[in-house]
This record gives C-alpha cells, sequence and structure tokens, in this order.
C-alpha cells in the first residue's frame, strides 16, 4: 500500500521540490494518518501600529444572500468577483537563505504594508521581499509565532497605496462551503483555486529542528495547496479572508486534493498581537506526558492500553489545581477522546487561555472528572527560551575550541596537541614550577 505524507515543502531548484518530512509527533504518534506538506515555500538554488485601527473586520454575509464582493463590470461568476477582489491583498515572497532562494505567499492586512505568511516560509531567511501587483517591495521580518507558523512582515512601501484583504468569521464555516486559494503556486504568481470545505477541526503536530509547530482545528480543503502558496490566503465567497494556506497531503509531494488552512481567526489574532508587540501565548495545562499504547500497558500493569499518562504535574499549574497526580492516566478532554499524549497536546492547544475544560482520567482502575481552568504558557516560553540560549552558548565555546577566536588565541587543535606534548614530556613545561609531564588546564570552560 501506498503511504501518504503530509509536510510542509519548500521547492529547491526550478523545478523540484524539497520536502521537510517529519516522522510523527515529538511525543510519538502522528494525528493524521497522510503525511504532510508544507504548502510551501518555492526555494530556488542558483548561487548561492495595532492592526485593529486598520484592519477592516466584517461578518459574512447570511448565505441565501448574493455575495457581495467588488468586481470589475462584467465579471458575474462568484470565482471571477472573488479573485477580482482577493488577488490584490496576495503577495508573493521573495527570501535570500544561506543555500539559495525561497519563494513562497502572503496576505496584507493593513495599508502600513503588514503582510502574514506562515513562519516556515521566511525562517533563516538573510533578507526579504515581496511583490504586490508586479511591483517589488522590500520587507523587514517583525515577529513569529514559530509554534503556530505565524509571521509577520512589513514591506517597505515608500508612499505606495494596497489594498489590505477583507477580514471574514472562520468559525462561520461548514462542510461543503465554497472556498478559494490564492497565491503563488510553484513561484506562479496570482494563481487561484476554487474548491470546496472538505472537513473541519483537523489537527497535526508536526516537529522540527527548532521545536514543535501545532496545527489545531485546521480546514480542510480540496482547493489546490501546492508548494508556493504557503501563506497566501483561503477566501471565502465574499472574497474575505478565512485562513492562511499552510499544508498539503500527497503522496507524491503534489497536491492530491487534500490541503489545510490555519483558520482565519485564530491566523488574524496571532498576526495581531506580533504587529503590537506583544508577547503571543497560548493555552496550558502545566503537565509532562507520555503516549499510552498496548505495549507499554501490559508492562506496567496499566488500567487501559490508550491516553496519555501523566508523567510529571507542573507545580504551581492548571492541573495540580484541578488535583490531578503523577500516574493519571488522561483519556478524555473537553468531551473528546484522547488516545495518545499528542492529541493531548494538540486538544489543549485548541482551547483558549482561561477556558475551563472537563478531562477524564483513569486513577489507577478509577474513572474520574476534573475540570481544568487552562493557563497560560508566558513562563514556559521564557524557560524554553533561557534553554535555547543555553544551548547556543555552548555550541558557541564548542566552536571556540576548535576554531581561533582571532585575537592571538590558540586553536582548539592546537591545545590538544600541546597537552598531548606536554603529556608524553615530549615538550618542555612553558610555565615555571609546572613538572615535565603535566597536563595543562584547557583555556576554554566548556562549563560556563
Amino acid at each position: 500500500m501506498t503511504s501518504t505524507t503530509m509536510v510542509k515543502t519548500r521547492i529547491i531548484g526550478r523545478a523540484r521540490a524539497l520536502a521537510w518530512g517529519f516522522l510523527g509527533g515529538l511525543l510519538g504518534t502522528a494525528v493524521l494518518a497522510a503525511a504532510l506538506y508544507f504548502g510551501g515555500v518555492l526555494v530556488l538554488t542558483g548561487g548561492g501600529q495595532p492592526a485593529d485601527s486598520t484592519t477592516s473586520v466584517s461578518a459574512p454575509a447570511p448565505a441565501s444572500r448574493t455575495p457581495l464582493v467588488a468586481a470589475p463590470s462584467g465579471d458575474t461568476s462568484v470565482a471571477k468577483a472573488v479573485a477580482a477582489k482577493a488577488l490584490p491583498s496576495v503577495v508573493s515572497v521573495h527570501c535570500s537563505l544561506p543555500d539559495g532562494e525561497a519563494t513562497g505567499s502572503g496576505v496584507i492586512l493593513d495599508g502600513a504594508g503588514d503582510i502574514i505568511t506562515n513562519n516556515h516560509v521566511v525562517e533563516g531567511a538573510l533578507s526579504i521581499s515581496v511583490t504586490i501587483e508586479g511591483q517589488s517591495y522590500d520587507a523587514v521580518f517583525v515577529g513569529a509565532d514559530a509554534s503556530s507558523d505565524i509571521a509577520i512582515l512589513r514591506a517597505d512601501l515608500d508612499g505606495a497605496q494596497v489594498v489590505p484583504i477583507e477580514i471574514g468569521d472562520s468559525s462561520e464555516l461548514s462542510v461543503g462551503d465554497w472556498v478559494m486559494t490564492v497565491g503563488s503556486p510553484f513561484g506562479l504568481d496570482s494563481s487561484v483555486s476554487s474548491g470546496i470545505v472538505s472537513s473541519l477541526y483537523r489537527n497535526e503536530l508536526m516537529t522540527g529542528a527548532t521545536g514543535n509547530t501545532i496545527y489545531a482545528n485546521l480546514i480542510q480543503v480540496d482547493a489546490a495547496i501546492n508548494p508556493g502558496n504557503s501563506g497566501g490566503a483561503l477566501v471565502n465567497e465574499y472574497g474575505q479572508l478565512v485562513g492562511i494556506c499552510t499544508l498539503f497531503s500527497s503522496d507524491t509531494q503534489s497536491f492530491a486534493g487534500i490541503g489545510f488552512a490555519i483558520p482565519g481567526n485564530y491566523a488574524v489574532e496571532i498576526a495581531e498581537k506580533i504587529i503590537a508587540g506583544e508577547q503571543v501565548t497560548h493555552a496550558y495545562i502545566g503537565l509532562s506526558m507520555m503516549t499510552v499504547n498496548e505495549q507499554n500497558a501490559a508492562a506496567n500493569g496499566l488500567s487501559v492500553d490508550y491516553g496519555a499518562y501523566v508523567a510529571e504535574v507542573i507545580e504551581g499549574g492548571p492541573a495540580e489545581a484541578a488535583g490531578m497526580r503523577e500516574g493519571d492516566i488522561i483519556i478524555g478532554f473537553g468531551g473528546e477522546r484522547i488516545g495518545s499524549a499528542d492529541d493531548l497536546l494538540l486538544a489543549v492547544r485548541s482551547h483558549r487561555i482561561g477556558e475551563t475544560v472537563a478531562v477524564t482520567f483513569m486513577r489507577g482502575d478509577e474513572r474520574m472528572a476534573a475540570d481544568v481552568i487552562l493557563g497560560s504558557d508566558e513562563k514556559l516560553q521564557e524557560l524554553q527560551r533561557q534553554q535555547l540560549e543555553q544551548q547556543q552558548r555552548e555550541q558557541e565555546q564548542q566552536e571556540d575550541f576548535w576554531d581561533n577566536d582571532g585575537a592571538g588565541g590558540e586553536s582548539g587543535e592546537s591545545q590538544i596537541e600541546r597537552w598531548l606534548d606536554e603529556l608524553v614530556g615530549d615538550r618542555d613545561p612553558q610555565d615555571e614550577g609546572r613538572a615535565p609531564g603535566q597536563i595543562l588546564a584547557p583555556d576554554t570552560d566548556l562549563r560556563r
């Protein structure tokens, strides 16, 4: 049987895609059976003010009404009218990378040039530019929430006028609703594709070198999402933004009728915080957990063979306040079955800070329930930031050990040669009072 892959992609070379395949979530199980492709960054190797004051937010008209969209005279079909309205608000994003160039898509949020895109489109970029209606502008990276795969750019418009996208209400979407994707698939600017909403509330956890990306409540569509579409718009029949195109599922690394978009309401909420210079926070339960399966359940005599095993309850966290203990096995959250640790991580992210959620868990053979008031992951983010900085310092120290620091210091390789010489007595000690064969302490303290 042919297996399918769900990944995010950046296309490398003029005609080939580089897909980053992830082998499941950090905690062990894939949420969707298919493998995912980033809906696209086109990578070409060839060398090398708060948004609420500027963003128009309006709810969709009732379904029984004729779609109200601005369209040139003569464009009578929904698809033509929607394309005419949305295309001026969707840009191509061009990034210079250490090993080449990358192209994705983005959506104009306001007249100041703020553009929303996927974080994986611009991650690692040395420089960024955007193409708006055929005109190229330099852009700067404003900020991102990497765990949600949302980033904000700001284009240097130099007085030029742009057309911000009209924001719709993604919570109003239903299965079967007409939608259109707008972006730059395979580097083809200003491309559109229409389809329907195939499903709602899809979840996926993907793991990369920089950590987890948590996709909660994804919108599944059959409108084409290909490499290069990432960061582009998913719009409804009114030409309003309802999603940010991000992933597709395929066994060929090209679109096969299953694409995914981050809900517009969630994406715009994150974007507004980034633009305002605020920290983006997420719901937090305060647990370390592991997946329960048939094998470890049998080996440890657990009462169930599925769920999220509580390995640690964080002191002062929401789970502790609700009375949960180490050794509990969470099997339900907010009315949804929890089959794994990944399931719980995704379920928590799909809720809001301060929301009260019913949790069902096993304590030994007893089935129990508790209400958990979800907290904020602000402190967790700070801890993770400190850990990352420490890792970076240690990496720099290791690099300094092997490379000359440019200030007359001895290279790590030379240090080792000197130590070995002195150890076997082939070299006279340089420090007075030190006996032959005594080993010098290294100049670089790797514990700093």
